[in-house]
């Protein structure tokens, strides 16, 4: 019996209520439907006709930084439409890879349903070992995934399309995992003041391909000492700049209420006006 039959057998009560899965059903079985018309090479949409994986892709991504970015404004009401702007590309791709023969939206959905319940022995006792396994068993899981798909070596499985700064947070806290790590915080500063040192050095001669690679160390060192701290760096670095934009736009509204432009004002008056802003923060 596979993974999403035990489910099926044994927790049910885990299903939400008849009236509300088959609302779901109707509804996910209905954006199936809208993909299939909007792919059909007669009497589609000319634009959704041409499109492939690589075209998409991007789009798949945006989708999901709208997600998270609802979230964060705690945007409630207009969660469902980004999330349905999400689901959408899901189904997208695997409307693409139905075409090609390679799978469907219901393989896609088996996929991650037997995943969660094999990583989650603790939950679904009848396909896994003992509830004091969870946590190991998770990992242990994701060991065996990467072999089975011959992706082998620590860094396996970390995905090149990542932010940057989350990319090098996943990388470097999987190097971590098998000892490769500075001991505390205190070595990744000095680590950081030998990088920024560095950068010094390179700026009389200012050669763009050796300062990328000077401020790539500096950004890496920076990734791993938000994860010494316990910090996810993308969200420090969203963060600050969602600081960096509030204080602007109120330095840009001080000087409108002068009848100034932030080029008439300068430097100076801009200066004067931000350090006042961050004195009533």
């Amino acid at each position: 019996m596979s993974d999403h039959e035990q489910l099926n057998f044994h927790n049910m009560d885990y299903v939400t209520g008849m009236a509300d899965r088959t609302a779901a059903e109707v509804e996910v079985t209905r954006l199936l439907a809208v993909m299939v018309a909007l792919r059909d090479p007669v009497r589609g949409c000319p634009w959704d006709q041409v499109q492939t994986f690589d075209s998409i892709a991007p789009y798949t991504i945006e989708e999901g930084y709208e997600v998270a970015d609802a979230i964060a404004r705690r945007d409630w009401a207009g969660l469902p439409d980004e999330l349905g702007d999400l689901l959408f590309q899901v189904v997208y791709h695997a409307r693409m890879a139905e075409e090609a023969g390679l799978f469907g939206f219901a393989e896609v959905a088996r996929a991650i349903t037997d995943k969660m319940i094999r990583r989650h022995p603790h939950v679904f006792p009848d396909a896994a070992p003992a509830p004091e396994t969870a946590i190991t068993g998770w990992e242990a899981q994701k060991q065996v995934e990467r072999r089975a798909r011959q992706e082998h070596g620590t860094l396996a499985g970390v995905a090149a399309a990542l932010p940057a700064l989350s990319r090098a947070l996943k990388v470097t806290a999987r190097a971590a995992r098998v000892g490769f790590d500075w001991p505390d915080v205190s070595h990744v500063l000095d680590k950081l003041d030998e990088e920024v040192a560095e950068i010094r050095a390179e700026l009389s001669g200012a050669d763009p391909a050796r300062m990328a690679d000077e401020i790539g160390d500096v950004l890496l060192v920076v990734a791993n000492l938000a994860r010494k701290a316990g910090l996810d760096p993308e969200a420090c670095l969203h963060g600050a700049t969602d600081k960096f934009a509030r204080r602007f736009n109120e330095v840009e509204r001080r000087l409108a209420s002068q009848g100034m432009t932030p080029s008439d004002a300068g430097l100076d008056t801009m200066e004067a006006e931000w350090v006042a802003i961050k004195r009533t923060e």
